[in-house]
């Protein structure tokens, strides 16, 4: 691998290496870098076909393994595993969710199939009141809230974005057949057979690692529109992500939060770095280390359909979600349509594409603006990656 460095003041160094044929996406990194509004502290990486590509990373107090809150990106993981659960038959995307857990039936959620949730289609996308750090942090208390939530629609007749609750909710089915939790379960199957830099549930001796996220800090005239158009505590939106709550729940200050890492709340609770995204979906598809793909491609293709079309009661996306994972190959039609993955509140975004067998991940340290999702500069360094993976296999 060649090494690439840019220098545009200590904070715009561009480090690390990339291999020969991915020169291109190393220029984009260092465009975006140099670009940023804010300081940049963001890492790239990449595998094609089970080889790491591209390794590279820029910001003061940034280096290739520092660790960062990959707030969604954590869906990934959580839903690989209810993935190779369902892979095995230890679960049934079309048994009902409280055949598994009784206690979610209350208030008319009986009927919702566990294929519906993963839609996030239950309706409980929040509760009454909101939730404490604390028991946003823990899933089982989240998991115990919500069964007793009435949904805020008819479950399985619409979906919206479950931000702070999908991975609890899913997790409590898991935990119920298995005897394990979602935490558990990636730590034992994925983390430590792969040495993962990705925990879901962050352990103090690697707190040295961690850099804290830095709230989004936008130009003052995008952020006076910010303040003069708050979004309604009470509205889907708000409910989904807990402002309703008192305090309103601060992303940046939930995450900074040691009790929270070490939880790993598998909706937002993540803590890695680009290396271990990719790594993590490069497992996925398979080729990494000579082992066999986590996931069958008849499984990954049932995981990465559209099972949502039309427009999210929270986010107002359209057509969202697959199974647990969001529909990447929309956001970046340069995919194959089987390409699954998640992006992460600060603007951080990993995939796997088993089309062109390209496994992808970014990290930022500062949120990005507009808020919400993988950051706008994703579209150019995903294209750069295929864009050269393609090249090479001409």
């Amino acid at each position: 691998m060649s090494v690439g460095i840019q220098s545009a003041g200590s904070d715009r160094v561009v480090h690390g290496t990339v291999a020969k044929g991915y020169e291109g996406v190393r220029a984009v990194f260092e465009q975006v870098v140099a670009d940023d509004y804010n300081e940049p502290g963001a890492q790239l990486a990449a595998y094609a076909d089970g080889r790491q590509v591209v390794d590279l990373w820029a910001g003061d107090d940034i280096a290739g393994d520092t660790l960062h809150a990959v707030f969604s990106n954590t869906k990934g993981a959580a839903h690989v595993v209810v993935a190779m659960l369902v892979e095995d038959g230890v679960l049934d995307l079309d048994r009902r969710v409280a055949e598994y857990w009784p206690e979610f039936a209350a208030h008319g959620k009986a009927r919702l199939t566990l294929r519906q949730l993963l839609q996030h289609r239950s309706g409980v996308i929040g509760v009454d009141g909101g939730f404490s750090t604390a028991e946003l942090a823990d899933d089982r208390v989240v998991a115990a809230r919500l069964a007793d939530q009435k949904p805020f629609w008819e479950p399985g007749e619409s979906y919206g974005y479950h931000a702070y609750v999908i991975g609890a909710l899913t997790g409590e089915v898991v935990r119920r057949v298995t005897g394990s939790s979602i935490q558990e379960l990636f730590e034992e199957r994925i983390r430590a057979p792969f040495g993962l830099d990705f925990y879901i549930g962050l352990p103090e001796e690697q707190e040295a690692r961690y850099v804290p996220v830095r709230p989004m800090d936008p130009p003052p005239q995008l952020a006076a529109q910010l303040a003069a158009n708050p979004i309604p505590p009470d509205s889907a939106l708000g409910i989904a992500f807990n402002l309703n709550a008192t305090p309103p729940t601060d992303l940046a200050a939930f995450i900074n939060e040691r009790s929270v890492r070490a939880l790993g709340p598998t909706s937002a609770g993540g803590i890695g770095n680009a290396r271990g995204l990719a790594r993590f979906y490069a497992a996925v598809i398979g080729g990494l280390d000579g082992a066999p793909a986590l996931l069958s491609p008849d499984t990954i293709a049932e995981f990465s359909r559209l099972g949502t079309p039309g427009v999210d009661a929270v986010t107002g996306d359209v057509d969202h979600f697959g199974l647990g994972f969001e529909t990447v190959a929309l956001r970046y039609p340069f995919l194959g349509a089987a390409a699954f993955g998640h992006s992460g509140a600060a603007g951080s975004q990993a995939f796997a594409d088993p089309t062109s067998g390209i496994a992808y991940g970014y990290t930022r340290r500062r949120f990005h603006f507009p808020p919400g999702g993988g950051a706008t500069e994703n579209d150019a360094l995903a294209a750069a990656v295929v864009r050269a993976a393609k090249a090479e296999s001409a």
